[in-house]
């Protein structure tokens, strides 16, 4: 893919002392370092497993020794992990992110975590004299391969203009949708979204398999009606082959709607939706992409 974003490398040239740190690799760290990279930004990485690091390192950027170090030696830190206990843990434990000296830097934290820890979070950093954002992300490998994310901020105005060069990188839109807090409760309500329309494709095309209807038949069905999405079709071939490999692992849906659940979502669907997902997971299906949710109910 070409990166041609108007105007983003004048930008970045114009910040060419901001240094970037980013904690967490993986399925959608590494290729959202590796877009940093591409655009010019230097970059120090930390992971837990050193190993993770290998891509990004070979694409350009330093290796960091600690957290402690990272979070001192660059002005913006961003940080991407699996749940809200290891958010917690990169932030505040021992030699964690704020460990050390860190007063005027910038930390945005791009895991989705709920709205308290997001809050803790930020708590913790002014504590220390530091800045936060919430910035989770909309979309899973492909678009942060691509650079089409949707980025969900949450935070102070000055501090998302601060980021939006970062941002712009990283994804095809970034909205500041409210004070911290409310970017965390605009990602578990998009995940809620998603997990309805995926039990609901599950749901349709086994209903008409049973009834006589193949299965691409009913996919073309709901891919060129009014029913398609971009979603829809992106997990359409997975059905079909009946291979799930993760882009989105199913565990960490799981793990968003109980998060909605415990922010107070009531909704009809909200409990049946949650149920069937932990159930997924629970059979041995939360290493696998979301739409094993097939599987399951299969």
């Amino acid at each position: 893919m070409q990166y041609c974003i108007p105007g983003l490398k004048t930008r970045i040239k114009t910040m060419s002392n901001l240094k970037l740190g980013w904690a967490g690799l993986g399925n959608m760290g590494n290729p959202m370092v590796s877009n940093l990279l591409k655009v010019g930004f230097p970059v120090t990485v930390y992971n837990r497993t050193r190993e993770k690091e290998k891509e990004v390192v070979e694409a350009g950027a330093t290796s960091a020794a600690s957290l402690q170090q990272m979070a001192i030696d660059n002005d913006m830190v961003l940080v991407m992990v699996s749940d809200d206990n290891a958010a917690k843990e990169i932030f505040t434990g021992d030699n964690g992110l704020l460990s050390g000296e860190v007063s005027g830097k910038l930390f945005i934290n791009v895991s989705t975590v709920s709205p308290e820890t997001s809050k803790i979070l930020e708590q913790a950093c002014q504590k220390q004299g530091a800045q936060f954002l919430e910035a989770p992300v909309s979309g899973s490998v492909k678009p942060a391969q691509d650079r089409m994310l949707i980025i969900l901020v949450g935070g102070k105005e000055e501090n998302y203009q601060k980021a939006k060069p970062v941002f712009d990188a990283l994804g095809k839109l970034s909205m500041l949708v409210g004070p911290v807090g409310a970017g965390s409760a605009a990602k578990l309500a998009i995940n809620y979204f998603l997990g309805v329309t995926l039990q609901g494709l599950a749901e349709t095309v086994l209903f008409a398999q049973a009834n006589g209807v193949k299965v691409e038949d009913m996919l073309t069905i709901v891919n060129e009606g009014a029913c398609g999405s971009g979603i829809t079709k992106t997990k359409s071939p997975a059905i079909q082959k009946e291979e799930f490999p993760a882009a989105f692992a199913l565990k960490h849906l799981t793990k968003d709607l109980r998060l909605a659940k415990e922010q107070g979502i009531q909704t009809p669907l909200s409990t049946p939706i949650y149920d069937s997902f932990k159930q997924a997971q629970d059979k041995g299906l939360g290493d696998q992409d979301v739409m094993a949710i097939y599987s399951f109910l299969k």
